[in-house]
């Protein structure tokens, strides 16, 4: 009896390590099979082995292929290819090695260049469960044969990158490609041509059950959209911008309970926009923008909102900003430009601690500006053309380090330029024209405003000196300080220090700008100007600088004192569109 133990005692681990030795051996061969099939794949690609990171570092002399850069095994085999992003220009046909390697599950060719149809012996991959031929350079009909592959969860066609529509989908229409793709979760099909109508492609996809994210953009879709599309409750992600939908928005898009992003920009949308959509709790993001005939008001936002970001730009709505926009703790982006709201911007606004872009412009706003000083990741507002009036108080835009543009023209604001603006060290914009804005302008520190590019004060009250150091901006590109009530001497070589700077505006004060350098025969190191606005600024003669400056586009020299001919020079300048001279003493053209 103890002997017999003995012997099984001694046999099972020995027939266990046969077993693993056999296993290791079948394993290692089909590898090394798929480890030949992947070299052949990567001696018939054309691909840049400068750019590449992947391919380029498949070699022969290294046995496990499952560490090469872009591929994945399990159990033997290869199961996920990633050859995204490695500049291929060629080589992947019907005949291609690829095909053979019957474990993939993976596929990934994104960001190539393959110049090709996209190959039909694609459905030998059985097993494929992702498939991402996204801006790949594929072109013509998208092959019937994809449907085949009835394992697919994620199928990503789109091509975001090319202002046509390289790849079709026509025969096979959308409901043949999808009839047999049931277990599809995630579908891209953005700029493939579709060409289809509101009830094929609704009805096409709602057989997808469980499709969570669905991306149709500039598809060539039709309207208007179906109701069929109610029937995806799984749907997290919505997608159909840039198509021509010419449709009303579905009132059961309200009952997507999952979703976190619609994007319907630039669809043709019309009628009035479901205000229960607003308050999903689930959604983050909200963009209805460019649809001018796309009615609709703001609702009260519930407590605990999720919307990051909130797009209603060049729509129709109207109506008040609810306080309860307070509610949208999260909120990052809200863009309500070129619409028609009215009513005063509630104050509660200041509570919108994550905001980093807010633009209300072009709208019927009223009122004072509430303060942004809690909002410390602000980088853009933009107010412009309302009827916005008041002071605006310094301590509004305590703290704004990452402000990069603000623009608050065409309002009705008084009082001084808040001084924390020309303390901001990430400021590029400095935008205030049209207002009612008066005071003397205080000294510019260049530290303080190491960036700026634009500085632009036009139509206020402002008056005294311009501060010379203002032109001590070396950033500076444009500078308009046009129609105030600034008085003084400004000696025009003074831009001579702003290198970049290519529009300047001094019009219509009550400045005199002299003309007369010291130095006339160096006139490279003025900037390559392309627009010039000296109106009323006491002209004694055309600057002569102008001579060499073959960018200039615009010249606006009217109503001065400039006296003699009009040099011939002025007619050679080659890009010159707009001149306006008139309303000075001039004699004749000069050779006359």
């Amino acid at each position: 009896m103890t002997a017999h133990i003995i012997f099984w005692l001694f046999l099972i681990p020995l027939s266990l390590i046969n077993f693993s030795t056999n296993n290791f051996s079948v394993n290692g061969y089909y590898l090394g099979h798929e480890r030949s099939l992947l070299l052949h794949l990567k001696n018939n690609l054309i691909f840049n082995p400068t750019k590449s990171s992947k391919l380029v570092h498949w070699n022969k002399s290294d046995d496990d292929c499952c560490q090469w850069h872009g591929v994945t095994c399990k159990a033997g085999h290869v199961t996920a290819l990633d050859l995204s992003h490695e500049y291929i220009s060629n080589g992947l046909n019907d005949s291609s090695a690829l095909f053979n390697l019957q474990s993939l599950q993976s596929l990934n060719l994104a960001f190539n260049d393959f110049c090709s149809m996209i190959p039909q012996e694609l459905y030998k991959l059985q097993n494929l469960r992702y498939l991402n031929l996204s801006n790949a350079g594929f072109e013509g009909q998208v092959p019937m044969e994809i449907s085949h592959l009835k394992r697919l969860v994620t199928l990503d066609l789109s091509s975001t990158f090319t202002s046509h529509n390289s790849v079709k989908l026509e025969i096979p229409n959308i409901a043949l490609l999808l009839r047999n793709l049931t277990d599809i979760a995630e579908l891209y099909l953005d700029g493939v041509a579709i060409f289809a109508r509101g009830d094929e492609w609704g009805r096409a996809l709602s057989s997808l059950k469980g499709l969570r994210v669905l991306s149709m953009t500039s598809c060539n879709l039709s309207g208007p959209i179906d109701s069929s599309l109610a029937k995806l409750h799984s749907l997290s992600v919505l997608k159909l911008s840039h198509n021509k939908l010419s449709s009303i928005v579905p009132s059961s898009f309200a009952n997507f309970s999952n979703l976190t992003v619609l994007q319907l920009s630039s669809c043709g949308l019309n009628g009035y926009f479901p205000t229960d959509i607003f308050q999903l709790q689930t959604l983050k993001l909200l963009d209805i923008s460019e649809n001018q005939y796309l009615h609709g008001s703001l609702p009260n936002f519930p407590p605990f909102a999720s919307l990051h970001n909130l797009n209603l730009h060049n729509t129709n709505f109207l109506g008040p900003i609810p306080n309860t926009i307070s509610n949208l703790k999260q909120l990052s982006t809200i863009d309500l430009s070129y619409c028609q709201f009215n009513g005063t911007l509630p104050s509660s606004m200041s509570e919108l601690v994550q905001l980093v872009y807010l633009d209300m412009s072009s709208n019927n706003l009223t009122g004072q500006l509430p303060s942004f000083n809690a909002s410390k990741k602000l980088k853009y507002l933009s107010l412009f053309h309302n009827h916005l009036s008041g002071d605006l108080p310094s301590s509004h835009f305590d703290g704004l380090i990452n402000l990069v543009s603000i623009d608050l023209g065409f309002n009705s604001f008084t009082g001084n330029v808040p001084s924390s603006l020309l303390k901001i060290p990430c400021l590029r914009e400095l935008k205030l024209p049209y207002n009612q804005l008066s005071g003397i302008l205080g000294e510019f520190d260049n530290t303080s405003l190491p960036v700026l590019e634009m500085l632009d004060f036009t139509s206020n009250n402002f008056h005294g000196l311009i501060p010379l150091s203002v032109f001590n901006l070396r950033t500076l590109c444009f500078i308009s300080l046009s129609s105030n009530n600034f008085s003084g001497t400004i000696k025009l070589d003074v831009i001579r220090r702003l290198s970049n700077l290519t529009v300047l505006g001094l019009s219509y004060n009550d400045l005199l700008v002299d003309v007369n350098f010291k130095d006339h025969h160096d006139m490279s190191s003025f900037p390559k100007l392309r627009i010039l606005r000296l109106e009323f600024c006491k002209l004694s003669g055309i600057p002569s600088f102008l001579k060499n400056q073959s960018t200039i586009i615009s010249l606006h020299l009217s109503n001065n004192q400039i006296q003699g001919p009009i040099p011939n020079w002025i007619w050679h300048l080659d890009s010159l569109m707009n001149l306006n001279l008139s309303h000075n003493f001039f004699t004749d053209l000069e050779g006359s």
